[in-house]
């Protein structure tokens, strides 16, 4: 892989230039961004693959719907509809995608919507009856058809946009010079006990603009499993033989916080449709042992025949130390 990954290096430099073209005319206003008129927070990252953009979303959800009418824009990834599509009673994760169905079930207060063009899925949320009064950009960063009031940048801790290079020889949609629209960035999945002088050493790597903040989170999982009866103690399942079974971008350190050496680990692409040649399988390696998955596959899963021997481990981002910060500068931004 990395010998392939050099030989496409010029590929590399071909996209970047292209990249950095199209934003440079976005920057000078030769090619269009549309601003609205309420605030627009958009949520992304540099690189390809799992940052944690859907637990950020989660928490910007929890802090601002309970005083606010909050709406988040998906693109959709890979559902089976297309067009601009609102959230109700008959959808499903395979109309909405499994993050957007996942914003939908848990948060029954808020709109939630899927659009390709986000600049139309603004548009079509501002002609509801009820209007949002704030919009959540969901993997939005490099959409700049829209420009949003407020951008959040994440990068996950080992995987940092500093270290790493353009597709294809790197994971980055964009030069690094992408950060600069960041207002704040996230570094995302760090350990919990990371250091004062290992977030300052990210600082200086990171180099970031006057004016930039910067946060540091880290993942934290439920102390609990679910599924539609139960609720069990993580404790209590940790040593019992059972079947973890994950279809996210990075799921080793899912596999890690659940799994013992009797356990079966089940690895599917991102956002993957379960075929019923998946289901047999999963069936099968699970006879009646528990199966647990992580909450985005179990949104996709939910319906299945599999359904009673089914449980999910909720996440949630924390952030490590200037919580109060980060809040006031987000609610500062909605209220100006």
């Amino acid at each position: 892989m990395n010998l392939l990954r050099k030989i496409l290096f010029p590929f590399a430099i071909l996209y970047g230039f292209i990249t950095s073209i199209r934003n440079f005319l976005f920057d000078k206003g030769i090619l269009k961004s549309t601003s609205f008129d309420i605030p627009v927070i958009a949520v992304g990252n540099l690189s390809v693959g799992g940052t944690g953009k859907t637990p950020q979303i989660e928490y910007l959800i929890r802090l601002l719907s309970d005083n606010y009418r909050v709406a988040t824009l998906s693109r959709g990834y890979k559902r089976k509809s297309e067009g601009f599509i609102l959230a109700d009673s008959t959808s499903n994760a395979e109309i909405l995608g499994d993050e957007p169905f996942q914003f939908y079930q848990k948060f029954p207060n808020i709109q939630v919507a899927v659009d390709a063009n986000r600049t139309n899925g603004i548009t079509q949320l501002l002609s509801q009856k009820i209007k949002p009064e704030i919009i959540l950009l969901d993997d939005a960063y490099q959409h700049r058809k829209v420009k949003a009031g407020f951008y959040i940048l994440l990068t996950a801790f080992g995987d940092l946009y500093a270290d790493d290079f353009i597709l294809p020889t790197g994971s980055l949609r964009e030069s690094r010079r992408g950060a600069n629209r960041a207002n704040i960035i996230v570094v995302t999945k760090c350990s919990k006990n990371l250091s004062d002088e290992k977030q300052d050493e990210i600082r200086s790597k990171l180099k970031l603009n006057c004016g930039q903040q910067i946060y540091f989170t880290f993942i934290d999982y439920d102390d609990a499993i679910y599924n539609v009866e139960e609720k069990i103690a993580v404790n209590e399942i940790k040593s019992e033989p059972k079947v973890l079974l994950a279809g996210i971008a990075k799921p080793k350190p899912f596999f890690d916080y659940l799994k013992n050496e009797n356990d079966e680990c089940l690895t599917f692409p991102d956002h993957h449709h379960f075929s019923e040649n998946d289901l047999n399988e999963i069936r099968n390696k699970a006879q009646n042992k528990k199966i647990i998955t992580t909450e985005k596959d179990y949104v996709r899963l939910k319906d299945a025949e599999i359904i009673s021997n089914l449980y999910y481990l909720p996440i949630k981002s924390t952030f490590i130390n200037h919580k109060q910060n980060f809040d006031a500068t987000i609610l500062q931004y909605v209220k100006s």
